[in-house]
């Protein structure tokens, strides 16, 4: 298979979060991000769109309900550090949400790219 443009606005889209993560991380604040808070909303609204975005236009098959299952774990979890903003573990739970909208976009991107497949298990000769 080959990359689509989908694949590439969906790429951008986590660039756009990844950019201000570090940024957030080296300088403790950056333009519009100056507390975990707002890098949880910025994750949440551009992971979404990038998913939403990758996704669009796939077979529902069983690796995609497993992107899908990964995506909604993603989710839960920048909702959490939304939620959890003001604790004391917020940072940690920012890391983790933003580690797994990359673990979430790096398998969508192997999969169209033909890197990952899905095949039944496996049969014992005898």
């Amino acid at each position: 298979m080959r990359l689509k443009l989908r694949d590439l606005i969906g790429t951008l889209l986590v660039l756009a979060i990844a950019i201000p993560y570090v940024g957030y991380l080296v300088r403790g604040e950056m333009p519009l991000v100056q507390d975990p808070r707002g890098m949880s909303a910025v994750g949440l609204l551009l992971g979404t769109a990038a998913f939403l975005v990758v996704r669009s236009g796939d077979e529902l098959d069983r690796f995609g309900r497993g992107e899908i299952g990964l995506a909604v774990v993603s989710l839960a979890l920048g909702l959490a550090a939304l939620v959890f903003a003001e604790t004391a573990f917020a940072e940690v739970l920012l890391a983790v949400f933003m580690a797994s909208i990359l673990v979430v976009w790096l398998l969508e991107i192997a999969h169209h790219a033909g890197l990952v497949h899905l095949h039944g298990a496996p049969t014992a000769h005898a």
